[in-house]
């Protein structure tokens, strides 16, 4: 295969190369920070802020909303069968939390002044599989079975969805089956519900998955199936199989307009937590959104839910590891799912399992460029810092990979704040809202958090 070197050694795929003409001056400087690993920050040249990037959209607050009334539906099931959400009445929802001495600590680390409050979104701790991804992937598997029951006339959508906890349904969902590929968290969320519910399900999982996710899927009676190679290769697998069993519904991870509605319910649910809080947000008090962003869906979501709600009064950014900057990559060069890190000579391989991800999703990366403000990386050994330093001062401990969005308020009040110029947010940001989203976490096993703090200590 024809290469091109680049910097220091480094090649990129010729067939990927055209893109090379077509990037400014700063991106392609910018580029040669990211062949060499160095964190970044980009602010995204297709943003539009003005209504007009969101309604271009196909999707719209109606199908979030639709989405929202499903999941009420099924909260009596869910209730039901995992006591921890009874508290909730079945919604799966995680707090929000001011983190002030996580900010006092930030601003001493790096010297600068973090201007308005800073709060962390616990998806890290939402029940049943401890990750964001228990709003996406529990979404698509409940549709895929209220589909499923309603097309059998097994149930109508004025039950009492309580009763699918019976042998009666789980030996109607025996005879179908579930499949997803993963990197761990995705994994947990969509085996635990389907096993529970009574599917047979195969995750597909890559060689960064953590072998605790491993172990706890097959407890609960998930077929596992692992792979040598990256995320990219768990899902080509899992789909190509799920494709040759009629039965079979593969969770497309990097397609999916459920799992993206799935997680795009999270605004409103978020929308409500700001009004309990009296936290207002307007054209006068700007809310800033850190994503942890892997192929792309679960952070798509959330923002697409977010910018649906406060149109231009809020500004997402995506945060991902500088060895797996895939939507980064795909976004600059505008070839979304048509490139990936390896492509420009980056090794894909960080400590941030849910973020390690080569190819980011075409299907996300296309609908989020008019109104993704930016995105960044960050090192494993910032991201094992900010772990230890979170714990520290906080008593709340995240896995590496939910750290990434910590430093986002960092970098627009100082190396990126010339993007609250150009937007006039300079004077308001003051009197703007951050909210790091927390990812995942709450169910590592003790000894293994303990090791992720040490790497922080050292």
């Amino acid at each position: 295969m024809k290469i091109i070197k680049i910097i220091d050694g480094r090649v990129i795929n010729l067939d990927k190369a055209k893109f090379l003409t077509e990037l400014k001056n700063h991106e392609l400087s910018l580029l040669i920070q990211l062949i060499n690993y160095q964190e970044v920050f980009w602010p995204n040249g297709k943003f539009e802020q003005n209504p007009a990037g969101i309604e271009k959209l196909t999707l719209t607050l109606v199908d979030i909303k639709e989405a929202e009334k499903r999941l009420e539906r099924f909260a009596p099931y869910i209730a039901k069968v995992f006591p921890e959400t009874q508290e909730t009445g079945g919604i799966i929802e995680s707090r929000l939390v001011k983190i002030a001495s996580m900010k006092q600590k930030m601003e001493q680390d790096f010297g600068k002044p973090i201007p308005g409050d800073l709060w962390l979104k616990c998806d890290s701790h939402l029940p049943i599989s401890g990750s964001i991804k228990a709003r996406g992937g529990i979404y698509e598997v409940l549709k895929h079975t209220e589909k499923l029951a309603l097309s059998q006339g097994l149930l109508t959508m004025d039950d009492d969805y309580s009763i699918l906890d019976s042998d009666h349904f789980r030996r109607f969902f025996s005879q179908y089956s579930i499949a997803v590929g993963s990197t761990g968290n995705l994994g947990l969320s969509i085996g635990i519900i389907s096993a529970k519910l009574g599917f047979n399900v195969t995750v597909h999982m890559s060689a960064d998955a953590k072998q605790w996710k491993k172990d706890l899927l097959r407890t609960k009676g998930v077929n596992v199936v692992e792979y040598e190679s990256d995320y990219s290769k768990a899902v080509e697998e899992g789909r190509r199989q799920a494709d040759a069993a009629p039965s079979c519904h593969f969770i497309d991870d990097e397609n999916s307009q459920d799992l993206f509605l799935g997680y795009a319910t999270a605004a409103l649910r978020l929308k409500n937590q700001l009004q309990e809080l009296k936290i207002a947000v307007d054209e006068n008090h700007p809310l800033f959104v850190y994503l942890p962003c892997g192929v792309g869906g679960g952070p798509g979501g959330v923002a697409y839910g977010l910018k649906q709600l406060f149109k231009e009064s809020v500004h997402c950014f995506f945060a991902e590891p500088t060895h797996s900057p895939c939507m980064l990559l795909g976004m600059m060069t505008g070839l979304h799912d048509q490139i990936s890190v390896q492509d420009i000579g980056l090794d894909n391989l960080t400590d941030a399992d849910g973020l390690a991800v080569g190819r980011p999703s075409g299907f996300v990366g296309k609908i989020i460029e008019p109104f993704l403000s930016g995105i960044y990386t960050v090192s494993d050994e910032r991201l094992y810092r900010l772990l230890k330093d979170l714990a520290d001062s906080e008593n709340i401990y995240l896995e590496p990979s939910a750290l990434a969005g910590m430093i986002g308020p960092v970098w627009l009040a100082g190396e990126a704040s010339d993007y609250l110029s150009k937007h006039a947010l300079s004077e308001k940001f003051s009197h703007g809202t951050h909210i790091v989203w927390a990812t995942g976490g709450s169910m590592v096993p003790k000894e293994m958090m303990e090791k992720y703090y040490q790497k922080g200590v050292n």
